[in-house]
């Protein structure tokens, strides 16, 4: 591989590294080592000490033996995660009543190419960071033939509302808004900085490289993350189609404050179908390396080095699975077909962008964060970035999303600022500190 030296780059044998501030991809840098931004979960009250009978407590158990499937191996984190080796045919995902003649796919699927000459700078993931794993990898691996699931305990359980609750978003109440603006504007306390495409197109996938921040979420049952949003069906009815992936904070979800990779679906508008990561049957993992909703690290720092993820959702034109690779092209799973109505042919909107949940306590405010915490106006190095945006067009081509539309409810809470050059392509900062003077 040739290394050309750059201005502020210092080289070793194959690997350039350039002056901060700089940017590493995270293609695989997932984490428990967080050292001193580690946080203590009790200091949030994120783990749940109310009395449980034993009533719930039984149904708790019996919930978590139907999702924790027997491992062929187990292996305990350096963060405290357990996570099972589980073979890939006694995975949840085929317990889903459409999944049951359902045959893991095991032909990979056809990749989409960049169409449109010269692909930005920054595009593929550096070596450097194709050699660094999650951190379970230190302490073992999973065998060939097993997918790596984070197993659920009784503490991930009690910090949900109720045992229905329990790996689900809250579904938002919709508020007046534009027709043509996707599902962002939502009760519940639900606030975005986002970028979409117009509704009147077919889409067939959707690319982003995202920054990695670990932003404060002031309340246990709030949440910060930022994502990528597959989207068909009516916004304002109960047949909207979702297909999501990015990083997320989520006390209530993981007992942490850490930021984690995750994915989401749903086929009725968040009512009863979909969950985050593997926490219901649907997703159909095939990675033996990946834990969906294992911690990411390193992450970026304010003035200092820029971690990024890239994370890429298609359809497989042959089969007509929507498949999500990491990083260059680390295949994780999939999404079957059969889970879908609308999605089961193609996607009409995109989404890229940040989304907290605000509760509102004491009519306030909270000071919980978007992105970097820091407004869009700041730029890189000190504001969060979604970049290099595609979509995947009807030939399975990727091409530079064009004639993109921002969206943030109050941008004296999060903000967004959308940018376009030979580099990075389309492309944005966005986030903000939540509450603040201007933003109450």
């Amino acid at each position: 591989m040739e290394v050309r030296r750059r201005r502020g780059e210092r080289c070793g044998s194959s690997i350039c590294f350039m002056s901060l501030p700089s940017i590493t991809p995270l293609f695989l840098l997932f984490s428990a080592f967080i050292g001193e931004a580690m946080v203590d979960a009790s200091a949030f009250n994120y783990t749940s000490t109310r009395r449980v009978t034993s009533l719930r407590l039984a149904r708790i158990q019996s919930f978590l033996e139907k999702i924790n499937k027997p491992a062929v191996r187990s292996i305990e984190s350096p963060d405290g995660d357990i996570i099972d080796c589980v073979h890939r045919h006694k995975q949840q995902a085929l317990d889903h009543p459409l999944l049951r003649n359902h045959k893991i796919q095991r032909e990979a699927p056809q990749r989409p190419a960049f169409r449109g000459g010269r692909q930005p700078r920054n595009y593929n993931a550096s070596d450097a960071a194709r050699r660094a794993w999650q951190t379970w990898h230190h302490v073992g691996h999973c065998p060939k033939g097993t997918v790596p699931i984070r197993r659920s305990s009784v503490d991930d359980v009690l910090r949900a509302k109720s045992l229905y609750h329990y790996g689900k978003k809250q579904q938002g109440v919709p508020l007046a808004r534009k027709v043509d603006a996707p599902d962002v504007v939502s009760g519940n306390g639900h606030e975005h900085a986002i970028a979409y495409t117009g509704n009147s197109q077919e889409i067939y996938g959707a690319k982003a490289t995202i920054n990695v921040w670990d932003p404060s979420v002031q309340m246990s049952d709030e949440f910060s993350l930022s994502q990528i949003w597959v989207l068909s069906g009516s916004f304002d009815g109960s047949d909207l189609n979702s297909i999501e992936a990015g990083w997320q904070v989520s006390p209530e979800l993981y007992g942490d404050s850490s930021p984690r990779l995750f994915t989401y679906w749903t086929s009725d508008a968040y009512q009863a179908t979909g969950c985050y990561n593997l926490l219901c049957s649907g997703f159909v993992q095939t990675n033996s390396r990946i834990a969906i909703g294992a911690a990411i690290s390193p992450v970026s720092s304010y003035g200092g080095g820029q971690y990024d993820i890239t994370i890429l959702i298609w359809k497989d034109p042959k089969l007509g699975n929507w498949w999500m690779s990491f990083g260059d092209n680390m295949l994780v799973g999939y999404w079957p077909a059969e889970l879908f109505t609308h999605l089961s042919d193609h996607a009409t909107m995109v989404e890229w962008g940040g989304e907290v949940v605000n509760m509102r306590p004491n009519g306030e405010h909270t000071s919980t964060q978007m992105g970097s915490g820091h407004f869009a106006e700041e730029g890189f190095g000190r504001a969060s970035y979604f970049r290099n945006l595609e979509i995947v067009d009807t030939d399975n081509s990727l091409s530079s999303a064009q004639s993109i539309s921002t969206l943030a409810e109050n941008t004296n809470c999060y903000d967004i600022k959308s940018f376009s050059n030979t580099d990075w392509g389309n492309h944005f900062y966005y986030g903000g500190p939540g509450g603040n003077s201007q933003c109450h």
